[in-house]
């Protein structure tokens, strides 16, 4: 746990933080039961029960953590789930062929499917029978859904899959059984998380406005009272609002409509459950996930309220020309916790890709805690690696040069982090990749042959002879660059030699010679004592 600050604090007061700290909500954010006559919708959570109603949309993700959107289908045969076998997670299987084309009260329960849920899908289950109109109840022997040599007995009609592939073969689409491939189902390479999807009762989600304006004191999807806005960002709009359910003030980050948004915030579902899965006392200063659903042709993700991020608040600290914050005492329980949120998300496998100041929020001004939030851009270690990621100034090396790269691209982020909070400005402006390259060199010396060798970005920056240069735009000539030569001290302007090791380790060109989150962990400097 962070320690704490002792003395009097004068960014905190005894009630500053609207954060709750919270444990494992899983439970209490469990999909709601269904209603007594629905099968394919369920209750929604809203304090007006008849205004909304809730369909569960399943994906599907790989072991190799990609999602696959879409639906979890069924066969073009398949039936609907009876309550009693999806109650005992069965799927397809002989219980629920008996229970629902040998159950008398069948066709009622079909008839209570379409008045009670507005997506039931009406389909002709009786296809491929004979006799249709056989009051007697029918005995059906079903030896296998999956076996493509399976066949039907329908009392003394017999459907042959002779027939269907003979009917199959004249529309020019069958494949014969002994000509399809063996393939094997394979559970444990895939991992389904459900979807609430909320529409108002009798009416489609369809939405003849595309934006979706932010009103406050109004309550979104029946639950979320609207009490703040916060602002936005490139895909996405964030309130706070107060839970009805819950009693507490949350985080609602709206995504913008835009499918690659929408893929890319399913991922960072994805990622917080698993990491909220693996850190129940929430220990590792990672954002919790509340809730997440689709509400009005968008995506909303409820998660935990916490105050300013870095980047603000040294702005408005700076601004407000009172003492500054971010001392070396504040700044190894930063560096510390966020040391030990990246060794936790790299034991799992995960690279977070885009650490940088907007992306590490105040939980606590007086205690001096923090959360890493927006795993929007993560990717796990055994991904096809993205050529570019990571915000430009807080870009590794490694990534610049498009060599190969690992969870040590967070270290370097971490370093840059920490020497813009000591001095107040970025240590590598946003400019051109080049001129960041030339900085590092100035920094740091030279890139090692190895790396500028076997970059696929190396040419983009370096001449045949490594010599750095650049393309001038107006005389259409190349120029070439020559890196100023400073030291970090110098640089910054900080002269604690502990403060500058724990640095020039973070900010190593070479990622071989970079240290892990771990190793960075045990450095002498987070460790040394400030009055």
């Amino acid at each position: 746990m962070t320690p704490s600050l002792e003395g009097q604090d004068l960014f905190g007061c005894p009630s500053e933080d609207k954060f709750i700290m919270t444990t494992e909500r899983d439970e209490q954010f469990s999909s709601l039961s269904a209603p007594e006559k629905s099968i394919l919708c369920c209750a929604a959570p809203s304090s007006d029960e008849s205004l909304l109603e809730v369909i569960d949309h399943p994906y599907c993700v790989d072991r190799y953590n990609q999602l696959e959107g879409g639906f979890e289908g069924f066969p073009e045969d398949s039936i609907p789930f009876c309550k009693c076998c999806a109650a005992n997670g069965e799927f397809y299987s002989q219980k629920t062929a008996d229970c629902c084309y040998l159950n008398p009260s069948f066709n009622e329960t079909v008839k209570d499917i379409a008045t009670n849920c507005d997506s039931a899908p009406c389909r002709d289950y009786s296809k491929g029978f004979e006799d249709h109109n056989d009051p007697q109840n029918k005995v059906i022997e079903k030896s296998s859904v999956l076996n493509a040599t399976s066949s039907y007995k329908d009392g003394s009609h017999e459907v042959e899959d002779e027939a269907n592939e003979s009917e199959a073969a004249a529309d020019g689409d069958g494949i014969a059984a002994d000509e399809l491939p063996m393939y094997h189902i394979c559970d444990d390479e895939f991992e389904v998380f459900d979807l609430r999807i909320i529409h108002r009762k009798n009416r489609t989600g369809f939405e003849e406005s595309k934006d979706l304006p932010i009103v406050l004191n109004t309550v979104l999807a029946g639950r979320y009272y609207v009490t703040e806005y916060i602002g936005s960002a490139a895909f996405s709009k964030v309130v706070q609002a107060h839970d009805l359910q819950t009693g507490i003030d949350v985080c609602l980050k709206i995504i913008k409509n835009d499918k690659d948004f929408f893929d890319q915030s399913l991922d960072e579902i994805k990622l917080l459950k698993l990491v909220n899965k693996h850190d129940p006392a929430d220990q590792h200063h990672i954002l919790r996930l509340y809730d997440y659903f689709y509400h009005q042709e968008r995506l909303f993700i409820v998660c935990e309220l916490l105050r300013s991020n870095l980047y603000e608040f040294q702005k408005f600290n700076q601004e407000s020309g009172g003492d500054a914050y971010f001392t070396f005492r504040r700044l190894q329980f930063i560096a510390r916790q966020c040391l030990e949120a990246l060794e936790f998300l790299h034991h799992l496998g995960i690279i977070h890709c885009d650490l940088k100041p907007e992306n590490i929020l105040m939980k606590s001004y007086k205690r001096c805690e923090i959360k890493v939030i927006d795993l929007g851009s993560s990717c796990f270690q055994s991904d096809n690696l993205c050529l570019y990621v990571q915000s430009r100034s807080y870009r590794a090396p490694e990534v610049m040069l498009g060599l190969s790269y690992d969870p040590k691209i967070d270290l370097w982020s971490l370093g840059c982090i920490l020497a813009e909070l000591w001095s107040g400005e970025v240590l590598f402006p946003n400019e051109a990749v080049v001129m960041i390259l030339a900085q590092m060199i100035g920094l740091f010396g030279p890139i090692n042959t190895e790396m500028l060798l076997n970059g696929q970005e190396t040419h983009k920056y370096f001449t045949e002879e490594y010599d750095l240069y650049y393309m001038n735009e107006e005389t259409d000539q190349m120029e070439l660059i020559i890196p100023e030569e400073t030291s970090l001290e110098d640089h910054l302007q900080v002269f604690d030699s502990g403060f500058v090791d724990f640095l020039s380790n973070l900010l190593e060109i070479d990622p071989e010679r970079r240290p892990t989150a771990k190793e960075a962990l045990a450095h002498p400097w987070l460790s040394q004592s400030y009055e």
